[in-house]
């Protein structure tokens, strides 16, 4: 007799946080000052939105890696395509992460 539940309960826990990571991820991507020009009067606001975008950034590092956690246990499951799907999806939310933090050091804070 096996104990399934707990593997389970960790796999729901593990996808709740992927998902959160993606809505954090995604309202910073759509917040996000890229390429545009400021409006005249609104230079009083830079600052405040360039923290939030950084925080949003270590937000979703974080998150991610404590999906990361959950989602990757000691014993592999029988189909890998899932593995690899989530091994997508953390790379692109990383990786746009750390693009988003590196942007805003040359960028704003300088």
């Amino acid at each position: 007799m096996r104990n399934r539940g707990i593997f389970r309960g960790r796999i729901f826990f593990g996808e709740l946080m992927l998902v959160s990571a993606f809505v954090t991820w995604a309202t910073a991507l759509l917040m996000s000052p890229h390429g545009e020009e400021s409006a005249a009067g609104t230079e009083h606001i830079r600052e405040v939105v360039a923290i939030f975008l950084r925080n949003s950034a270590v937000g979703t590092i974080l998150l991610s890696a404590f999906a990361a956690w959950l989602l990757f246990p000691q014993r592999r499951p029988k189909k890998p395509w899932r593995d690899y799907a989530i091994l997508a999806v953390l790379a692109v939310l990383v990786g746009s992460s750390v693009y988003q933090l590196v942007w805003l050091q040359t960028a704003i804070f300088n």
